[in-house]
């Protein structure tokens, strides 16, 4: 009797160890779930944004956005899926360029900004270049664009391209499969 209640005894002991780690392995995997969907949820959401950039003491940028997300994940990023309006201001913090666009996406750790959906940037010379697309590698302190881009500049000049490539002032503009609508004289010739 004794040997039969030995072996019932392990039995149950055995029983129970499968049970309590297979309730630690479920609650485990479950964990795992938990934080995997936690882990693409945003950490920060700020309405009303209006933040002011500076370098050295001076004002560079004033970027204003109705909502502004943070996404704390493996590769950082920030969305401002109602619109942005990003400012760049002169030594003496007068506007001398803008970007508005219906959405954004800053890439942290590749200090990128995507500007997606009627993008409209103009630069300090009033020359304005519109878009579905405009990303600025601040890196590189270059502007591009793989989507058609159209230029205006203040005189009526018209240049169109397929894609575009620009200096971060958007003072230099490269444009590929490029035509234009030139005004010489007041009148204007395409090409």
């Amino acid at each position: 009797m004794a040997k039969k209640l030995h072996i019932s005894t392990t039995l149950i002991t055995a029983l129970f160890a499968v049970m309590l780690f297979s309730a630690c392995e479920n609650d485990i995997n479950k964990i795992q779930e938990i934080a995997a969907a936690d882990a693409t949820k945003p950490i920060q959401r700020t309405t009303d944004l209006d933040v002011i950039f500076s370098d050295s003491a001076l004002v560079k940028f004033r970027l204003r956005s109705p909502l502004f997300i943070e996404y704390q994940v493996k590769e950082p990023y920030s969305t401002m899926p109602k619109g942005v309006k990003i400012t760049s201001l002169d030594k003496d913090a007068k506007e001398n360029g803008n970007i508005v666009s219906d959405s954004a996406c800053m890439r942290n750790n590749n200090k990128l900004i995507e500007f997606y959906k009627n993008v409209v940037a103009t630069n300090s010379e009033g020359t304005v270049y519109k878009s579905e697309e405009l990303i600025w590698d601040q890196n590189k302190k270059i502007y591009y664009s793989n989507k058609p881009v159209e230029m205006t500049k203040v005189g009526g000049d018209i240049m169109r391209g397929t894609s575009f490539t620009s200096d971060d002032k958007l003072q230099h503009p490269i444009f590929q499969n490029s035509t234009a609508v030139i005004h010489v004289n007041g009148d204007a010739v395409s090409q």
